[in-house]
């Protein structure tokens, strides 16, 4: 073994431990999250060929903050009732229902009869049942493994994730040129039902809390006391707030006009795979290495998220901007990984939903204000300014937290294996 703190590089060559159902949970994971990377471009351009009028880019805006509106209004809840009761059965009923919803969209493309309020509504319940599945999906992990391969399974799905990033947007936007929206959609639907099956087949590893005489708002609240007692909880946290404050709406906006300035905007294509490549590259290494402080080499890692800021920011050719999609891509992965594993080692289980659900909230509810606040920025500084601007915030950010011994010093269960 080398220094304390340093990263080990031996292999982990034995298979994932289970202790029941990982592989059911993987297996409905993978065909759910292709699903879901095909479904915004789907129907995105779905909303936009059926509307048939010059508001389309408007209906499209309204469906999108349909969605995302109850998300951020029910996520707490959906945390506290995570942790309530058993998160099997959350998953169950909301991917049912996230089913039965992207089913009724699809229904209504297909029989060409597209009403916005009626899919303002759907998307409007679809957010709901996505405000409970987002922190039941980080709690059940520890349920389906053994503690010391928390990092494995969790190298394991982002490995999909990535993967569905990558294959899914392409995959939609060949289905929607040959047989329109409708379908890419009905397939998203299809996946949560598969989900639902395959989460059923889990067992009943979750024992739920004995009932509480107190209220779902008083969970929260509790929630809330847990999540800010934990000093390299709300650190952290608190960091990526502020990267996706300044990280999404600049990538998002800026990206793809200073790339086609650049070059042209094929380029941008070729960034986005370059880093969605590195994503999946960072994934598959944290299968198989291990390091005795987690976070740590993730929030040092994670700082390289903001290389491609800066590339677009000081003008770097498109060849290196591409070496550095694909290395912030890297980065990010890495973060990613070391954040989940952490939390799901060291926040007590009974908490785990609610802590996650005030986690998502502090990264959710910042991307639409720096998406707003892009437009202002570019018009008072520049669009390379902002961008070279966002890449050094997102570096101090991330690195920031480092500052404290409670992130720094945070032990990770290495594997016994090998």
């Amino acid at each position: 073994m080398g220094a304390a703190g340093a990263p080990q590089t031996r292999p982990v060559s034995s298979p994932l431990i289970t202790r029941s159902g990982f592989q059911w949970f993987f297996a409905g994971q993978l065909v759910s999250l292709l699903g879901n990377a095909m479904a915004p471009v789907a129907l995105a351009f779905a909303v936009l060929d059926a509307s048939k009028n010059t508001t389309a880019s408007g209906d499209l805006g309204i469906v999108l903050a349909a969605n995302m509106v109850p998300l951020l209004g029910f996520l707490l809840v959906g945390g506290a009732v995570a942790d309530r009761v058993s998160r099997r059965t959350v998953l169950v009923v909301s991917n049912l229902g996230c089913g039965i919803t992207q089913g009724a969209v699809a229904a209504v493309l297909l029989a060409d009869a597209y009403d916005l309020t009626a899919l303002a509504a759907l998307a409007f319940a679809n957010g709901v049942l996505m405000a409970f599945t987002t922190p039941a999906l980080r709690g059940i992990v520890p349920e389906l493994v053994e503690p010391d391969r928390l990092r494995q399974a969790n190298a394991l799905l982002g490995s999909a994730r990535n993967a569905a990033k990558i294959v899914g947007p392409s995959l939609s936007g060949v289905l929607v040129v040959a047989v329109g929206g409708g379908p890419a959609i009905a397939f998203d639907a299809l996946s949560f039902l598969v989900a639902a099956g395959c989460l059923t087949r889990l067992p009943r590893l979750t024992t739920p809390a004995p009932a509480k005489a107190t209220s779902i708002l008083a969970d929260v609240r509790e929630g809330w006391t847990t999540f800010r007692s934990i000093p390299w909880v709300w650190q952290v946290a608190l960091a990526f707030c502020v990267v996706n404050l300044v990280n999404t709406g600049t990538w998002q906006i800026l990206g793809p006009e200073l790339t086609r300035q650049l070059s042209s905007e094929a380029a941008w294509g070729l960034v986005l795979s370059a880093r969605g490549a590195g994503m999946l590259v960072m994934s598959t290494l944290m299968y198989r290495f291990a390091t005795r402080y987690l976070l740590r080499w993730g929030s040092v890692l994670s700082a390289l998220g903001a290389l491609p800021l800066i590339a677009l920011g000081t003008g770097a050719g498109v060849s290196w901007l591409v070496v550095a999609a694909f290395v912030g891509g890297l980065g990010s992965s890495a973060a990613a990984i070391s954040w989940e594993t952490s939390l799901q080692e060291h926040v007590p289980s009974e908490s785990l939903s609610r802590v996650s659900a005030y986690d998502a909230l502090l990264s959710y509810v910042a991307i639409p204000f720096g998406q707003l606040s892009v437009g202002p920025a570019t018009e008072a500084f520049g669009g390379s300014a902002v961008a070279t601007g966002a890449g050094i915030v997102f570096a101090v950010a991330v690195l920031l937290p480092l500052a404290s011994a409670s992130v720094r010093r945070l032990p990770h269960e290495v594997s016994r294996a090998g």
